[in-house]
Protein backbone atom coordinates (compact mmCIF):
# COMPACT_ATOMS: atom_id res chain seq x y z
CA UNK A 1 0.00 0.00 0.00
CA UNK A 2 1.56 3.35 -1.46
CA UNK A 3 -0.81 5.63 0.08
CA UNK A 4 -2.51 6.19 -3.11
CA UNK A 5 -5.46 5.03 -2.27
CA UNK A 6 -6.38 6.85 0.68
CA UNK A 7 -9.49 9.27 0.55
CA UNK A 8 -7.41 12.68 1.58
CA UNK A 9 -4.59 11.42 -1.36
CA UNK A 10 -7.30 10.88 -4.33
CA UNK A 11 -9.03 14.34 -3.02
CA UNK A 12 -5.59 16.24 -3.67
CA UNK A 13 -5.09 14.30 -6.87
CA UNK A 14 -8.66 15.44 -7.91
CA UNK A 15 -7.94 19.21 -6.90
CA UNK A 16 -4.58 18.80 -9.08
CA UNK A 17 -6.62 17.56 -12.27
CA UNK A 18 -9.63 19.51 -12.46
CA UNK A 19 -10.07 22.10 -9.77
CA UNK A 20 -7.53 24.56 -11.35
CA UNK A 21 -8.03 28.37 -12.05
CA UNK A 22 -7.04 28.14 -15.18
CA UNK A 23 -9.15 27.69 -18.77
CA UNK A 24 -9.03 24.42 -20.31
CA UNK A 25 -8.06 24.28 -23.54
CA UNK A 26 -8.42 28.33 -23.83
CA UNK A 27 -9.52 29.71 -26.90
CA UNK A 28 -11.78 26.72 -27.73
CA UNK A 29 -15.51 26.66 -27.94
CA UNK A 30 -15.47 30.13 -26.14
CA UNK A 31 -18.66 31.27 -26.88
CA UNK A 32 -20.42 28.38 -25.65
CA UNK A 33 -18.48 28.05 -22.57
CA UNK A 34 -18.76 31.75 -21.61
CA UNK A 35 -22.69 31.53 -22.00
CA UNK A 36 -22.94 28.40 -20.25
CA UNK A 37 -20.72 31.13 -17.47
CA UNK A 38 -22.97 34.09 -17.73
CA UNK A 39 -26.58 31.81 -17.22
CA UNK A 40 -24.83 30.24 -14.33
CA UNK A 41 -23.69 33.38 -12.55
CA UNK A 42 -27.28 34.83 -13.65
CA UNK A 43 -29.10 31.76 -12.31
CA UNK A 44 -26.89 31.88 -8.71
CA UNK A 45 -27.78 35.48 -8.59
CA UNK A 46 -31.32 35.42 -9.11
CA UNK A 47 -31.57 32.33 -6.71
CA UNK A 48 -29.66 34.43 -3.70
CA UNK A 49 -31.81 37.21 -4.50
CA UNK A 50 -34.80 34.88 -3.40
CA UNK A 51 -32.66 33.39 -0.59
CA UNK A 52 -32.02 36.76 0.55
CA UNK A 53 -35.97 38.00 0.72
CA UNK A 54 -36.45 34.66 2.28
CA UNK A 55 -33.63 34.93 5.03
CA UNK A 56 -35.18 38.41 5.81
CA UNK A 57 -38.48 36.84 6.51
CA UNK A 58 -37.60 34.08 8.32
CA UNK A 59 -35.05 36.17 10.75
CA UNK A 60 -36.89 39.00 11.18
CA UNK A 61 -38.66 37.60 14.59
CA UNK A 62 -35.41 36.60 16.15
CA UNK A 63 -33.01 39.35 15.86
CA UNK A 64 -32.91 43.27 15.30
CA UNK A 65 -33.57 44.31 11.60
CA UNK A 66 -29.63 45.73 10.73
CA UNK A 67 -28.71 42.54 12.39
CA UNK A 68 -30.91 40.59 10.17
CA UNK A 69 -29.94 42.63 7.22
CA UNK A 70 -26.46 41.99 7.72
CA UNK A 71 -26.71 37.96 8.34
CA UNK A 72 -29.27 37.47 5.13
CA UNK A 73 -26.96 39.62 3.04
CA UNK A 74 -23.86 37.78 4.04
CA UNK A 75 -25.15 34.45 3.61
CA UNK A 76 -26.44 35.41 0.66
CA UNK A 77 -23.39 36.95 -0.75
CA UNK A 78 -21.11 33.63 0.65
CA UNK A 79 -23.75 31.37 -1.20
CA UNK A 80 -23.11 33.19 -4.48
CA UNK A 81 -19.36 33.35 -4.73
CA UNK A 82 -19.52 30.01 -3.87
CA UNK A 83 -21.61 28.76 -6.86
CA UNK A 84 -20.01 31.57 -9.13
CA UNK A 85 -16.89 29.54 -7.87
CA UNK A 86 -18.65 26.26 -8.60
CA UNK A 87 -19.92 27.47 -12.38
CA UNK A 88 -16.04 28.46 -13.23
CA UNK A 89 -14.89 25.26 -12.11
CA UNK A 90 -17.72 23.63 -14.04
CA UNK A 91 -16.89 25.45 -17.03
CA UNK A 92 -14.06 24.51 -17.31
CA UNK A 93 -13.60 20.76 -15.88
CA UNK A 94 -12.65 18.67 -18.72
CA UNK A 95 -15.46 16.64 -18.98
CA UNK A 96 -17.78 19.73 -19.52
CA UNK A 97 -15.38 21.68 -21.74
CA UNK A 98 -15.01 19.10 -23.99
CA UNK A 99 -18.81 18.33 -24.16
CA UNK A 100 -19.24 22.13 -25.10
CA UNK A 101 -16.36 22.68 -27.37
CA UNK A 102 -17.82 19.36 -29.38
CA UNK A 103 -20.92 21.30 -28.91
CA UNK A 104 -20.07 24.04 -30.65
CA UNK A 105 -18.01 22.48 -33.44
CA UNK A 106 -21.43 20.64 -34.77
CA UNK A 107 -22.99 24.04 -34.37
CA UNK A 108 -21.16 25.07 -36.57
CA UNK A 109 -21.94 22.64 -39.16
CA UNK A 110 -25.58 22.73 -39.15
CA UNK A 111 -26.60 24.44 -42.71
CA UNK A 112 -29.14 27.02 -40.99
CA UNK A 113 -32.03 27.70 -43.17
CA UNK A 114 -32.05 30.99 -45.31
CA UNK A 115 -34.78 33.85 -43.69
CA UNK A 116 -37.10 33.45 -46.94
CA UNK A 117 -37.57 30.00 -45.73
CA UNK A 118 -37.69 30.69 -42.08
CA UNK A 119 -40.38 33.10 -42.59
CA UNK A 120 -42.36 30.97 -44.71
CA UNK A 121 -41.81 28.15 -42.48
CA UNK A 122 -43.51 30.19 -39.48
CA UNK A 123 -46.02 31.53 -41.11
CA UNK A 124 -47.51 27.86 -41.61
CA UNK A 125 -46.72 27.12 -38.27
CA UNK A 126 -49.25 29.71 -37.09
CA UNK A 127 -51.65 29.36 -39.77
CA UNK A 128 -51.76 25.52 -38.73
CA UNK A 129 -52.47 26.87 -34.89
CA UNK A 130 -55.13 29.09 -35.40
CA UNK A 131 -56.84 26.41 -37.40
CA UNK A 132 -56.42 23.79 -34.80
CA UNK A 133 -57.78 26.00 -32.39
CA UNK A 134 -60.60 26.63 -34.23
CA UNK A 135 -60.98 23.35 -34.96
CA UNK A 136 -60.76 22.24 -30.99
CA UNK A 137 -63.19 25.51 -30.36
CA UNK A 138 -65.34 24.41 -32.65
CA UNK A 139 -65.38 20.56 -31.71
CA UNK A 140 -65.62 22.06 -28.31
CA UNK A 141 -69.35 23.84 -28.92
CA UNK A 142 -70.49 20.97 -30.83
CA UNK A 143 -70.00 18.44 -27.38
CA UNK A 144 -71.77 21.16 -24.96
CA UNK A 145 -74.45 21.08 -27.61
CA UNK A 146 -74.71 17.31 -27.24
CA UNK A 147 -74.36 16.94 -23.76
CA UNK A 148 -77.03 20.14 -22.70
CA UNK A 149 -79.39 18.03 -25.21
CA UNK A 150 -78.42 15.06 -22.75
CA UNK A 151 -79.13 16.97 -20.20
CA UNK A 152 -75.45 15.93 -18.74
CA UNK A 153 -74.71 19.53 -18.62
CA UNK A 154 -76.79 22.45 -17.73
CA UNK A 155 -76.70 25.58 -19.66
Amino acid sequence: MDGRDKPEYQLMEVWDNEMKFSIYKKGQGYYTRLCSGFAGVILAALGCYQLLDSLRGWLGDNMSENTVQVVSAAVALALFAGLSLLTFFLVNAPKCADFMIETEGEMKKVNWPAKKEVISSTKVVIVSVIAMALFIGLVDIVFLWVFQAMGVVKA
